[in-house]
């Protein structure tokens, strides 16, 4: 059946393809999972078996030849769809990274925003001691030797300071919650 596969007969290919085309894409069907790759494989197989027909050197059985052939071909199928599903689902992870990075920098300039809002409502002074405690980082006593002011006035101040942040990120979450919420019920 080779040696007249080699001389270019059509009736031999013919002949071979009917034989051992329904078992080879049977083997291939046990080993992959999309139903498209074993006849995908099966195709490329008889037309490479076909195109290079002069130089086949077939040493056992031509079953065991065409059986051998599929093999590789499954291997390097698994290997693509390994590489593949990989790239995947590392780009996905980059993706959903990406965007999640963006959501938290946004947020956090809304959060440093509202803050900075927030500030603006504060009298001068406390404003001015709330700076000087945690943007500046000096200390209580620092504060009031450099303002001229009791270390408890220092405290009050702060202390009214941090109330005030706390009172409107407090709503502000109360905000998040809800609009969370709502968008989660009306989905």
């Amino acid at each position: 059946m080779v040696d007249l596969l080699k001389q270019d007969d059509e009736a031999a290919f013919t002949e071979i393809y009917h034989r051992y085309a329904e078992k080879l894409v049977g083997f291939a069907s046990s080993k992959l999972y999309h139903l498209d790759d074993p006849r995908d494989i099966i195709h490329d197989l008889f037309v490479k078996l076909w195109e290079e027909r002069k130089s086949l050197k077939v040493d056992r059985s031509l079953e065991a030849y065409l059986f051998t052939m599929v093999r590789y071909r499954i291997i390097d199928k698994i290997r693509k769809n390994i590489t593949h599903e990989d790239y995947s689902e590392m780009i996905l992870a980059l993706h959903i990274s990406l965007e999640s990075e963006i959501e938290q920098q946004i947020a956090a300039k809304e959060l440093k925003l509202r803050i900075g809002n927030s500030l603006e409502e504060l009298s001068p002074r406390v404003k001015e001691i709330y700076h000087l405690s945690r943007e500046e980082n000096l200390s209580i006593t620092e504060i009031a030797g450099k303002l001229q002011l009791s270390e408890q006035t220092v405290k009050n101040q702060l202390t009214s300071a941090l109330k005030h942040l706390r009172r409107v990120l407090t709503c502000l979450f109360c905000l998040c919650v809800i609009a969370l919420v709502s968008a989660l019920i009306f989905q």
